[in-house]
């Protein structure tokens, strides 16, 4: 197995976790992720659980400002991600990403339908949200390709030496933008006549269905979760590589289960990016938060080896963050067949009782907010649920279990590190 996975898998992970366009998509999408955060942080505000705090709150209109500044944040998430993506790609080709992004920005908002009214005219914040992350992929992707292409075949309109620099990169991007910008405008005029629809609707119908599968069901968790520790195993960052198929759909999830809850409605997700992060992944990837509270109660007892006390407060104090690699390469855990099973079987355990208790009602499904990755465990469920303790004692619950099937699997790590140093002492 072992001969497999280096021989087989490895190169084959690697391929793909330096796939260009799967980086961009990637790169792209963490530029999305400040105004997330800013937009839980009013969420917070606003659904604070004090009694008659909302109720204050809406009396005085304050809860509409805050609630705005969650939507002029959230709301942004598609036409955020079509600039970050093209910007990605062609910054990657050595190009001008800022004007190749500002290209991709027109595009989507050419390919989207407008509202019209006496006011004039808008564009549906559903699609310039989460709701159209799905297309800023697509806009994002193809718009750097295009402008990649004409760049580096010189199609473009070059000014004469001694013009300021920003002009004439102003002018490099007409005929590439040009080309882009039209496209979608065909586009968007056939689809209009023969009213079909808009493109929005057709690519969550061919991308998001098929993806769906995956992203929105226990099953599919599962497989992804799977394929996620495999590459971690194999010291391939899973988070950079699986997950940044799978992000955009989470996302999407997160944005809608946040209209839900704006609306007064029932959630309709349970399988969203806080329920991957927080309930998931507990500690990181491989929900080893267990793992590394297992090695600091170890480290207190008299007969247990010097590399577990000196790991001890190296991996404990990240891991409370969400960040484990000392723990992963440190132990390791990265190809170390020993710790393989506890690694691939603990996030999926994590996720199934999470999914069948969100699912039952047991424990409330998560809202939209996003508090970061680095938040601790147990506040992050908490704040992500809607101020839900019973999401908080999940979490406790979660990483006791954890701890359990960690602490099985180490005991044989242990005794290496301590037949190792028995064999030191002797010689």
């Amino acid at each position: 197995m072992q001969s497999f996975m280096e021989e087989k898998f490895t190169p084959l992970a690697s391929k793909f976790a330096a796939n260009k366009y799967l980086v961009a998509v990637r790169d792209g999408m963490i530029l999305t992720l400040p105004l997330i955060m800013i937009g839980s942080v009013f969420m917070v505000i606003a659904s604070l659980p004090f009694p008659g705090w909302e109720e204050w709150l809406g009396s005085t209109g304050i809860s509409d400002i805050l609630w705005k500044g969650t939507g002029s944040s959230f709301d942004l998430m598609g036409l955020v991600a079509a600039f970050g993506i093209t910007y990605t790609f062609v910054k990657e080709n050595k190009q001008d990403g800022v004007a190749a992004g500002i290209i991709s920005v027109s595009a989507f908002v050419t390919a989207t339908p407008f509202m019209s009214s006496e006011a004039g005219n808008g564009i549906l914040t559903r699609y310039t949200g989460s709701g159209g992350i799905l297309l800023a992929i697509v806009i994002g992707l193809s718009t750097g390709v295009i402008y990649s292409w004409f760049i580096d075949r010189d199609y473009q309109i070059k000014m004469p030496e001694g013009v300021p620099p920003a002009i004439s990169r102003s002018f490099s991007a007409l005929l590439p933008g040009l080309f882009v910008i039209t496209g979608w405008l065909i586009i968007y005029g056939v689809l209009e006549k023969l009213g079909i629809g808009n493109i929005h609707d057709i690519v969550g119908i061919v991308l998001g269905g098929p993806l769906s599968l995956l992203s929105d069901n226990l099953i599919g968790t599962l497989i992804v979760t799977l394929i996620h520790g495999l590459f971690w195993f194999m010291g391939i960052h899973g988070g950079n590589t699986v997950h940044a198929v799978m992000r955009p759909l989470w996302m999407a999830n997160s944005g809608e289960n946040l209209a839900a809850f704006q609306a007064g409605e029932e959630v309709p997700h349970i399988v969203t990016q806080q329920f991957i992060e927080y309930f998931v992944h507990i500690g990181g990837g491989g929900a080893t938060l267990g793992l590394v509270i297992i090695i600091a109660i170890l480290a207190r007892l008299k007969n247990t080896s010097a590399v577990t006390k000196t790991m001890a407060p190296v991996t404990l104090v990240p891991g409370i963050f969400n960040i484990n690699e000392p723990v992963l390469f440190g132990i390791p855990i990265v190809l170390n067949f020993k710790m393989l099973i506890p690694f691939i079987i603990v996030p999926m355990i994590n996720a199934t009782i999470t999914y069948l208790t969100m699912a039952i009602g047991i424990v409330p499904k998560t809202i939209g907010i996003d508090v970061g990755w680095t938040m601790p465990a147990i506040i992050n469920g908490f704040l992500a649920t809607d101020n839900s303790i019973r999401a908080a004692i999940l979490q406790i619950i979660l990483i006791v279990i954890d701890g359990a099937i960690y602490y099985v699997f180490y005991r044989e790590i242990e005794k290496d590190y301590k037949a190792l140093e028995l064999t030191g002492a002797e010689a």
